[in-house]
């Protein structure tokens, strides 16, 4: 049996691995077809997703994965921790590593710890989040979070984080459009792309015809303009990351433009959330970052600006509350920000903590060496002091022996006189 290469550990988010939920895993043959059967680390008994007392430290299962029972380690899912997988199959080229555009679109949105599959043909990402309720598997697709377990090869890939991260608004949205599938199966056509003309289909750009100046007048003065332009500022407070913010403002942007993609590329650049990964290709059909958020933005904005409607419908919002994370509401993005908060801090104190725990570990060490130095040096002290009075007495006999002499040499010299 041909083991994995052995998890780089250091390459394994912190979160997973101070947690006593790992598994080993052998493939075997079931059906005519290879199966990767969860074992129990250190034992080799069958293990099981759903009872605690077959799981146990990653360091024992990596010890058990030496033996040549075992050919990897896996993760376990509870409904006890916040933990969410994505299983990405069939999406990677393992020669040549091309990946196709729906992992990558996936891969990009959820922005947390992606590693490259066991079979080098796949992709599992780790996030925080509460799985949404319906279908959690479609074609290549699948989501889970509980009683399943998750092989982790620690093979990370670059450019994504080293940490599982919070993305509920990302997940949400990934579940509907590609496993519930209701945008792609509802949404025209027409609604997925904008025409040749780079404009949306659903909407005559021309209609709107907003120069720069008066568009950013008309958004910051719309009712949700507070939005807009903290957004425009390069704000990111209330969502879980930048791309999340870089889609709202492109939302919005659709929805002042009419869906003009080139004057919502020309405004985004001049916006303070522009970066360099917005010119970064980013997808196997060579778009880059930005023209696939543009692309999506359009894609999901309801509607769009109608300078003939009245300022009644500047306030209205730019997609619906379910199809993008710029329309929360003031409550949505206060827990959103508390919960992010709450993470920066837990994440701090983690730090603070492992940092306590090296200098007390250093102090331990320092007092033991100055416990042997004083050790040391009470043992020199002592060996010093006999060897002064081993002198001592040797002087002492010495000059004993002379002295007779010296009394009798005075006296004859007496007689003498």
């Amino acid at each position: 049996m041909e083991s994995e290469p052995p998890l780089v550990v250091s390459e394994c988010p912190e979160k997973l691995r101070e947690r006593e939920q790992w598994v080993c895993w052998r493939e075997e043959e079931r059906d005519d077809k290879l199966t990767k059967i969860p074992v129990i680390p250190a034992t080799g008994g069958f293990a099981s997703s759903t009872d605690p007392e077959t799981w146990d430290s990653l360091e024992t299962a990596l010890e058990y994965t030496e033996t040549e029972h075992a050919d990897g380690v896996g993760f376990v899912f509870t409904d006890n921790d916040p933990i969410v997988g994505v299983d990405l199959d069939d999406c990677r080229d393992p020669e040549t590593g091309d990946v196709d555009d729906v992992a990558l679109d996936i891969i990009e949105r959820l922005d947390s710890y992606t590693e490259v599959s066991p079979s080098g043909t796949g992709y599992h990402v780790l996030i925080k989040g509460d799985l949404p309720d319906g279908r959690n598997r479609r074609g290549s697709i699948e989501l889970y979070d509980t009683a399943r377990f998750f092989t982790v090869t620690g093979d990370h890939v670059g450019r994504t984080p080293t940490r599982v991260a919070r993305r509920q608004d990302a997940l949400d949205a990934i579940h509907r459009e590609y496993v519930q599938n209701i945008e792609r199966d509802t949404t025209p056509e027409s609604r997925q792309r904008g025409d040749a003309d780079g404009q949306s289909a659903t909407n005559d750009a021309d209609d709107v015809d907003l120069e720069d100046e008066d568009l950013l007048e008309k958004a910051t003065n719309a009712s949700n303009g507070e939005k807009f332009g903290r957004l425009w500022n390069g704000n990111t407070v209330g969502y879980d990351s930048q791309s999340e913010a870089d889609m709202a403002l492109c939302c919005l942007l659709a929805f002042w433009t009419g869906g003009d993609r080139t004057q919502m590329e020309h405004l985004f650049r001049q916006s303070g959330l522009h970066r360099e990964k917005w010119d970064e290709v980013h997808y196997a059909d060579g778009s880059t970052y930005g023209e696939k958020t543009i692309e999506r933005a359009i894609a999901t904005t309801s509607e769009f600006y109608d300078p003939d409607a009245g300022d009644d419908t500047e306030g209205r919002d730019t997609t619906s509350a379910e199809s993008s994370a710029d329309a929360r509401d003031d409550s949505e993005r206060s827990r959103a920000y508390l919960t992010e908060k709450n993470r920066l801090l837990s994440e701090r104190v983690d730090e603070l903590e492992a940092t306590l725990a090296e200098k007390t570990k250093r102090i331990d060490t320092l007092e033991a060496e100055i416990e042997r130095l004083t050790d040391e040096l009470a043992t020199r002290d002592q060996q010093d002091g006999q060897s002064q009075g081993e002198q001592v007495t040797t002087a002492s006999e010495n000059s004993g022996e002379s002295e007779p002499s010296s009394m009798l040499s005075r006296l004859f010299s007496g007689r003498s006189e």
